[in-house]
């Protein structure tokens, strides 16, 4: 049985699976997936605090090694639905491209792995020495509470292991089979807050300016680099987002002062390190503050290896390209996964994810399933 990718690409596209709605995504999936002839186990998570997410585990076969698939229906909110060429939820092919909510961040790219396992299967040549998985989940652009986590945790409850596997991530900038990603950096929201005394603007010595010392908290993180970078990753990056005093007088010196920022950081560093070297320079400023920290992800990497040069080989020899293995971009569901097999990514281009008017190359999403498949065909050889 082969599966047309377009076709479901948009059949996905067609779902408003903005996080955390499912919307009939995750059912799509599971339809076709069962056709193929798959084992599937809907599972629903949900925390206080938190909505309920639908994720969906799905395996053929029941020996090992078992190869997985990992990916997300869920997408951001359209935004502004009359700034669209097109409205978001309803595919159109125009051009070349595809275009939906979805399209690049990944509704197609589960498609092509779809597609690319049918045609896996299909082969009169191949005899499945092993076993192929399906994680999918519905909050991977949310918070990740309910989603990939908690299969996880379901899954090593079930003794079902995984030996490998492909993210299917947006992580080419502009064509298909510039980069594969084989680690990412790792992500950490800090909130600075300092405290001075209100007072009058005219009479700077009868308060406290909580604004010059949070300016000299930001500095100190700013003024000298993290580090140098390391082997596989680059140097990591202290980038402020936010500055606050919620003061909207001209003569009056506020009481305190806010400001957020995000670290990237590589594998230099864990979470706890950095969090401590921040702090470290943060106590060399004479002022009171308060820091809050919040850990999105460590830092990981695959080592380059087995799985990496089957991926590196069949994208170069399909697209012409020779793949980088690259650790940079955000975060992703790969930073969970990495802790139970090796994990690579390698999905479309990223340069429309998120934006209006999100699209992907018709021909690169049909390429993207020839690879999916050869990867599959390559790994069981």
């Amino acid at each position: 049985m082969l599966i047309n990718t377009i076709e479901l690409s948009k059949d996905l596209i067609r779902c408003p699976s903005v996080t955390p709605k499912e919307a009939g995504a995750i059912g799509v999936v599971e339809k076709n997936l069962k056709n193929l002839g798959f084992k599937c186990t809907r599972m629903s998570f949900s925390e206080s605090g938190s909505e309920p997410v639908e994720n969906l585990y799905a395996r053929i076969g029941t020996k090992e090694p078992n190869f997985c698939f990992a990916g997300h229906t869920d997408v951001v909110p359209p935004g502004d639905a009359n700034a669209w060429d097109s409205p978001p939820f309803e595919p159109l092919e125009h051009n070349g491209f595809l275009f939906g909510r979805g399209a690049a961040d990944m509704k197609c790219a589960i498609a092509a792995m779809i597609s690319g396992t049918a045609t896996f299967l299909a082969s009169k040549h191949t005899e499945l020495e092993g076993s192929i998985s399906f994680l999918i989940t519905g909050d991977e652009e949310g918070p990740a509470i309910n989603g990939t986590t908690k299969v996880l945790d379901w899954m090593k409850k079930h003794n079902e292991i995984i030996n490998a596997c492909l993210v299917g991530e947006p992580t080419n900038p502009g064509s298909l089979g510039e980069m594969i990603k084989i680690g990412r950096r790792g992500s950490m929201n800090i909130n600075l807050s300092v405290i001075g005394a209100q007072g009058h603007a005219a009479y700077p010595h009868l308060a406290d300016n909580p604004i010059h010392k949070l300016l000299q908290l930001m500095s100190t993180l700013v003024d000298k680099p993290l580090d140098s970078g390391s082997d596989h990753f680059e140097p990591s990056s202290i980038q402020f987002t936010s500055v606050d005093v919620g003061n909207t007088a001209t003569n009056i010196i506020p009481a305190t002062a806010e400001a957020k920022c995000n670290i990237r950081f590589n594998d230099l560093h864990t979470g706890d390190s950095i969090k401590q070297l921040i702090k470290k320079r943060l106590d060399q400023i004479d002022c009171k503050y308060s820091m809050v920290s919040r850990l999105s992800g460590e830092s990981f990497l695959t080592k380059p290896g087995h799985l990496s040069e089957i991926a590196k080989n069949v994208v170069s020899e399909i697209t012409g390209l020779n793949p980088v293995l690259s650790t940079t971009g955000g975060t992703s569901d790969a930073r969970f996964i990495k802790d139970y097999c090796s994990v690579i990514e390698f999905g479309l281009c990223n340069k429309t994810a998120h934006k209006v008017n999100e699209c992907a190359l018709i021909d690169e999403i049909n390429t993207l399933a020839e690879v999916y498949a050869q990867i599959l065909f390559q790994y069981f050889k």
